[in-house]
């Protein structure tokens, strides 16, 4: 199988043995470098990954033998699935693709590894920000440092982190204002997924600004759309009539999800105003 060509392939079109493959190939430590990349990357989508992928995951991870850049792939790769499992809280084991024993098991060792300052940087931010899509306490603090720290790399990682973690709506409104495209992009997501109001005005700019790069649009439609959805959809109307696809589509979804924000707000509002009512 060439590895290379299912990194452009929809999961559901890959070969029904692809997640057995993925996992030979990353046991497989003579195995072609660059194809243990790319399994290490492929074994975290849905599709494929349960209990035998992440522990050869996870594996690689805890091996300081194993290349730096195949460590940090392997840890980011557990992103979605602890994400799942941390939505789903296990009520249903089958709508999460690992056994709350191995989701335990792996948030225990990339809390030890992220804490271990042996560890390589690379290795320990993509730790970082795979471990926060399931939030536990020792986050709070670690993204703290490492916004803190004023090294570039780890501001960015920080300012990801902060889109999964409460508590840091001072830094993101800090990070909106930076000169780093990418720590900007990171900071509208984090504002939008906060709802942060403060963040309302320079949103707005973005989304009129026609010299906005593409991406950092995109990320702002959406976050308009979440920040004030009763107002959105006046900011987001010429966007849905663009040229470009990406972006009328990004712009139709927003509006969407805006106007049913809108309305599920009003009727609390409403349910609200009767409740008081019958209390006085």
């Amino acid at each position: 199988m060439d590895l290379k060509t299912l990194l452009g392939t929809p999961p559901w079109d890959w070969p029904t043995d692809a997640g057995r493959i993925f996992r030979k190939i990353l046991i497989d430590r003579r195995a072609n470098a660059s194809d243990r990349l790319i399994a290490a990357e492929l074994a975290g989508d849905f599709t494929v990954i349960n209990d035998d992928l992440a522990d050869a995951l996870l594996a690689i991870v805890r091996n300081a033998g194993e290349p730096e850049q195949l460590r940090a792939r392997a840890a980011i790769s557990f992103g979605p699935a602890l994400e799942q499992a941390h939505i789903e809280e296990f009520e249903d084991p089958d709508d999460v693709p690992i056994t709350e024993r191995m989701f335990r098991n792996i948030q225990d060792s990339l809390r030890k590894l992220y804490l271990d300052n042996s560890t390589p940087k690379e290795v320990r931010r993509r730790i970082l920000e795979a471990s926060v899509r399931a939030p536990e306490t020792w986050h709070q603090d670690a993204i703290a440092q490492a916004y803190s720290s004023g090294d570039k790399e780890w501001m960015l990682t920080a300012v990801f982190a902060m889109r999964w973690v409460l508590g840091f709506d001072n830094q993101i409104l800090e990070a909106l204002k930076s000169a780093d495209p990418d720590i900007h992009y990171e900071a509208v997501q984090a504002a939008g997924n906060w709802e942060l109001d403060a963040a309302w005005t320079h949103i707005v700019e973005l989304v009129n600004d026609p010299e906005t790069p593409k991406p950092l649009l995109l990320a702002a439609i959406g976050a308009a759309g979440s920040i004030r959805p009763a107002e959105a959809p006046g900011i987001l109307l010429d966007l849905a009539d663009s040229e470009d696809e990406d972006i009328a589509e990004a712009a139709d979804e927003a509006m969407m999800m805006a106007e049913g924000a809108a309305a599920y707000q009003e009727e609390d509002d409403e349910e609200d105003d009767e409740e008081g009512e019958w209390i006085n």
